[in-house]
């Protein structure tokens, strides 16, 4: 080591403890200290709002934050902590089991015989088992912690039911552009935290183009205005152009969990997009998921699903087309095969709609489970043996290909069900065709009856 130099092992704990600071990526120097730096969340921090009232009154509940990545949950709970006085202990469900639980949850108890209280906020509460999760359970109940989880899965599904009922779930949102683009710019203002000392500064469309690219995620917008100030400074250059934040971005961060929420909110979209006829919204959504890296024959599935589900018999080439699509992505792939499920979504989009036979289909299915299974009349079943001749199986059958119009007036349902009808047509597309000829079918029989 040069004479005169400080390892940080010789340093003070203060300069120490500082220079850890200034080590840390910006999103982390940046982390609000207070309610008044908090950026985002009005509707829940905002004058008279649930979450703020339960701060400003100092409420000890326990609750749930339940949000996508980077819109500030860990450090509301911090914000929590010091506005309450608490003692703030940080868990991660990734590396902590029942053993690290029991051993905090023993020294809260500690605590709280000393008139101390202790705030435990578990990060990706979700991740945690329900034998971990009923761990917390006792201590929530005796008021011994406050316990504060963070998650971006849908606390329903995630959290057992006996912890949720004694948490408070608070929906965080995602940042909106322009409250990020307000945190970049402090950050570049801050000499202290932030970018300041350094003399860089940013194009509003560089701002702009990390904003959007960003998703939502204050982290990832902070982080990457980090990388571009560097590579500005690299370069020798004082400005972060939107050139610039485009390279340090490099690919847009799409919010998108295959196995969590926005996988079956941006499926249902796509779907529904395809039900309401609009092929542009359909477009979009099947983009979002294979961009962000949803498995494309997962994608091919459920399309095939729209054409039997919401095209029906109003156009059915549309499953042909929708089986050749999955195929077609089979056989090439992405980026290639893409293409073949975007043809399949705006085929599906502008192709006439009927649910008739879903319709039908699930009205069957109501009626199996409501009915009794009747057994197959008689003049419906085979008879390959003398036996089975003697007992009338077949007697009164009339095979159609023999009688006028192909149609022999016969009834084919069990006696309790004989007339019921399940399939409607509608007017649209080839079903126009069908209900025709069920009408002409309809007349055949009443013809032979009259």
């Amino acid at each position: 080591m040069l004479e005169g130099a400080l390892s940080l092992f010789d340093a003070s704990p203060l300069a120490a403890a500082a220079e850890t600071v200034r080590m840390a990526p910006l999103a982390e120097r940046m982390r609000p200290r207070s309610l008044a730096e908090y950026s985002g969340q009005q509707h829940l921090l905002g004058e008279g709002k649930p979450l703020r009232l339960a701060i400003d009154h100092d409420d000890g509940g326990s609750m749930i934050f339940w949000g996508p990545p980077g819109v500030g949950k860990t450090t509301l709970a911090k914000i929590i902590a010091q506005v309450t006085q608490a003692s703030f202990i940080e868990f991660s469900a990734v590396l902590s089991g029942i053993k690290e639980i029991k051993q905090v949850m023993v020294e809260a108890e500690k605590a709280a015989g000393f008139g101390s209280r202790t705030i435990l906020f578990v990060d990706e509460i979700h991740r945690f088992n329900k034998a971990q999760q009923d761990a917390f359970l006792p201590y929530v109940e005796r008021g011994t912690i406050r316990l504060i989880g963070a998650t971006t899965e849908n606390p329903s599904f995630e959290i057992n039911a006996a912890l949720l009922s004694r948490c408070r779930v608070y929906t965080l949102v995602a940042l909106s552009e322009e409250e990020i683009v307000a945190l970049m710019r402090r950050a570049l203002s801050d000499a202290e935290r932030g970018l300041g000392a350094s003399g860089v500064e940013a194009e509003d469309e560089a701002l702009a183009t990390i904003a959007a690219y960003a998703s939502g995620d204050a982290r990832n917008a902070l982080n990457a205005l980090e990388v571009a100030s560097k590579l500005a400074v690299g370069r020798g250059e004082t400005t972060i152009t939107k050139a610039l934040a485009s390279e340090a971005m490099q690919r847009r961060m799409l919010l998108y969990d295959k196995k969590g929420e926005q996988h079956y909110d941006i499926i249902s979209a796509l779907h529904k997009s395809v039900r309401n006829s609009d092929p542009d919204a359909a477009l979009y959504w099947l983009g979002r998921m294979l961009v962000a890296g949803e498995d494309p024959m997962y994608c091919a599935r459920r399309i095939v699903r729209m054409a039997v589900e919401d095209i029906g018999l109003a156009a059915p080439e549309a499953l042909n087309l929708c089986l050749s699509a999955r195929d077609a992505m089979h056989f090439l792939g992405s980026p290639e095969g893409d293409l073949a499920l975007a043809q399949a979504v705006v085929y599906l989009a502008l192709a006439p709609k009927s649910n008739a036979v879903y319709t039908a289909y699930g009205a069957v299915q109501a009626d199996i489970q409501a009915t009794v299974a009747e057994p197959v009349p008689l003049h419906l079943r085979n008879a390959p043996t003398r036996l089975m001749k003697e007992l009338n199986y077949g007697r009164d059958y009339q095979y159609a290909h023999d009688v006028e119009g192909r149609v022999a007036d016969m009834e084919c349902l069990p006696a309790s069900l004989a007339g019921r009808k399940y399939y409607q047509p509608t007017q649209e597309g080839r079903e126009r065709q069908l209900a025709a000829r069920m009408e002409e079918i309809a007349r055949i029989k009443n013809g032979k009856r009259g």
